[in-house]
């Protein structure tokens, strides 16, 4: 049988837990937090007041914050990217006899749960009035009608590693910047964004319990997945953000700059997160390993402090770029 009918078969097989997946992990929409739980309400005597409390506390923050906050939106904003790449994967169907299978199911109710982030994150931002939401707006656009390459072709190994990864990085950067606002004093945003992080934290904890089960079936094929994941470095979500016609091209490698000099998102971060997947997978005590998947694993092992070294070397330039999401301070 070939590598791509194991895989598929593999997911099957986990399928038959996908109700137990979405009971412990996501949360029915009457009972989670909603967009409107952390925003003025347009329909009370107060809703003017609030908004201009807002604008006023958002004076008190640089731009490199307000920046870091823009991109985590548009990241976020970029959700209809994500859903349809992980809907393509081998062993997720919506066109069954029967309906959408189990897969395809988790992968909406994901989506749904999701799509709250953009949201709330939005309308503060556009609230806030220290951003040209046009060009925000025209950011997000270029970003979901670009699309992007993870790497992962169908392979659902390697997709849930490359979700198992992202989710902590997202919950990093939110924590992140809930701790920024809490210390300005935006007290709100700082609970919404420790809020949103909570959630990544959430869907982390499901894609490497989804990996955790596949190492019991399938061990080496699944480490394989692991270290070319690893080896080529992940491919972020935001590598493709750009600005309006006539931009030149990528924005991330500022942005990046940004929110390492902001402590949002460091190289440091990205070496944490490889510990923790080694430690949460228990890579190093995986048996029924055959030869290359063994020497997969010792790449692994040795992978975060090589990259720890690296990190340590990099120095992060004090340069201001300019960004088209950015009013002047009013």
């Amino acid at each position: 049988m070939s590598i791509k009918n194991v895989r598929k078969e593999v997911m099957q097989t986990l399928e038959k837990n996908v109700d137990s997946f979405l009971n412990d992990y996501l949360i029915p929409p009457e009972k989670i937090w909603q967009p409107s739980d952390f925003l003025p309400n347009p329909q009370s005597d107060s809703f003017m007041e609030e908004v201009r409390e807002i604008r006023e506390i958002s004076k008190d923050l640089g731009n490199d914050f307000w920046i870091t906050l823009v991109g985590d939106m548009i990241t976020e904003e970029a959700l209809p990217t994500y859903e349809s790449w992980l809907m393509d994967l081998d062993g997720v169907s919506q066109h069954e006899e029967n309906g959408d299978n189990g897969w395809a199911k988790w992968i909406r109710m994901w989506t749904a749960e999701e799509n709250r982030h953009g949201d709330v994150l939005n309308k503060y931002i556009y609230l806030s009035g220290r951003v040209n939401m046009r060009e925000v707006e025209i950011t997000t656009q270029h970003l979901i009608a670009d699309g992007f390459d993870i790497g992962t072709a169908r392979d659902p190994y390697k997709n849930f590693v490359y979700t198992s990864f992202q989710e902590l990085a997202t919950y990093i950067s939110h924590n992140n910047v809930a701790k920024l606002a809490r210390k300005a004093g935006m007290k709100n945003l700082g609970k919404m964004c420790k809020i949103i992080a909570g959630d990544e934290m959430r869907h982390h904890k499901a894609y490497t319990e989804f990996i955790r089960q596949i190492f019991t079936v399938d061990p080496s094929e699944m480490m394989m997945a692991y270290f070319d994941m690893m080896k080529l470095k992940i491919t972020m979500p935001a590598m493709h953000l750009r600005e309006s016609f006539g931009s030149q091209g990528s924005l991330f490698d500022k942005f990046s700059e940004v929110a390492q000099r902001a402590g949002v998102y460091t190289s440091f971060d990205y070496v944490d997160i490889l510990r923790k997947l080694n430690k949460a997978w228990s890579i190093d005590k995986i048996t029924g390993l055959n030869a290359e998947a063994e020497k997969a694993r010792n790449y692994l092992m040795k992978l975060p402090d090589r990259m720890e070294r690296i990190a340590e070397r990099i120095v992060v330039p004090d340069t201001q770029h300019q960004f088209n999401w950015m009013n002047p301070m009013v």
